[in-house]
């Protein structure tokens, strides 16, 4: 509920987004090429034209790597399952949280073997999650068709984000873990370019009261916001701070500019995601400066 409304408030404000929505969702759209698709919700979105030729702001950047910078590995590096397969590879099966399973569809899951908590998410998708916290309070039939209706999503088709384009679609299910807090895990998400770690966000309350908080690497807080409010409460360095910027430098090292999540558990390091697109390029800054200053940090890895 607390998503539809969000997205109604969103709608009231900017009376575009109405139209930006109904691009993404009728599939005769997909008729679109890429391109002018992306330049339409741009304008549509941030209410400026995109720039193309010459790209500046981080935004802007976002919209030409998505059109120009496709390298087949990127699909699996975004697909939550799959992506695993690497980062044990490249800094070890230890910061994964654990698997308990993967399904092609919702009569697939054998819920009798799992334990009382876990947490369903598809491998394709952005944002979809079901988090389980007693096993005798599923509503099944409820939950049968959510599955089904992610397992369906082609999320490619909404933002143009190639790498989504061919991932096959399954359920993943995890551990159930939380942090400190004893409800949520927030996420660390450092913004890496060319292997160097610039800055982070932090998102806490999400689901709830979503907040974002952007910080540098010694965490000092940055004078922005993008998308959502700062938390109310101060956020504290975690102790394994430190060892997330060697890791997101480890991680990041292959690509332009990649996004690398972490959670902190207890002060033991998990991986998250990785994200090429970060709000897919259509979330402004305010002040809007920093769209730019961040742009700048940006070099674009090959020549349209």
């Amino acid at each position: 509920m607390w998503l539809i409304l969000s997205i109604i408030k969103k709608a009231i404000a900017n009376p575009f987004l109405i139209v930006s929505h109904a691009l993404s969702r009728f599939k005769i759209f997909r008729l679109v090429p890429d391109r002018i698709y992306l330049q339409i919700q741009y304008y549509l979105r941030m209410g400026q034209k995109l720039n193309l030729k010459d790209p500046k702001t981080y935004n802007e950047k976002l919209q030409w790597i998505k059109l120009y910078d496709r390298k087949p590995e990127y699909t699996l590096l975004v697909d939550k399952y799959e992506v695993r397969k690497f980062v044990v590879k490249t800094i070890g099966e230890e910061y994964l949280i654990p698997l308990l399973g993967v399904y092609g569809s919702y009569d697939e899951i054998e819920f009798d073997s799992l334990p009382n908590q876990f947490v369903l998410k598809p491998n394709h998708t952005s944002g979809d999650i079901y988090i389980c916290k007693d096993k005798s309070k599923i509503d099944h039939p409820q939950l049968k068709i959510m599955i089904g209706q992610w397992l369906k999503r082609e999320f490619y088709w909404l933002y143009r984000e190639w790498p989504y384009k061919h991932i096959k679609p399954r359920i993943v299910c995890e551990e159930y873990m939380v942090d400190e807090s004893g409800y949520e895990l927030k996420d660390y998400k450092f913004f890496c370019f060319n292997g160097e770690p610039k800055m982070l966000y932090v998102a806490t309350d999400r689901g709830i009261d979503t907040r974002f908080d952007f910080f540098d690497l010694e965490f000092n807080h940055l004078p922005f916001i993008q998308g959502y409010k700062n938390a109310v409460k101060d956020i504290s360095k975690p102790n394994s701070f430190a060892q997330m910027i060697g890791l997101s430098k480890v991680l990041s090292k292959d690509f332009a500019h990649i996004r690398v999540d972490f959670y902190d558990i207890a002060g033991k390091i998990y991986f998250g995601e990785f994200t090429f697109y970060h709000m897919s390029g259509f979330s402004k800054f305010n002040p809007e400066d920093y769209d730019r200053i961040i742009g700048s940090w940006l070099s674009l890895p090959v020549s349209n």
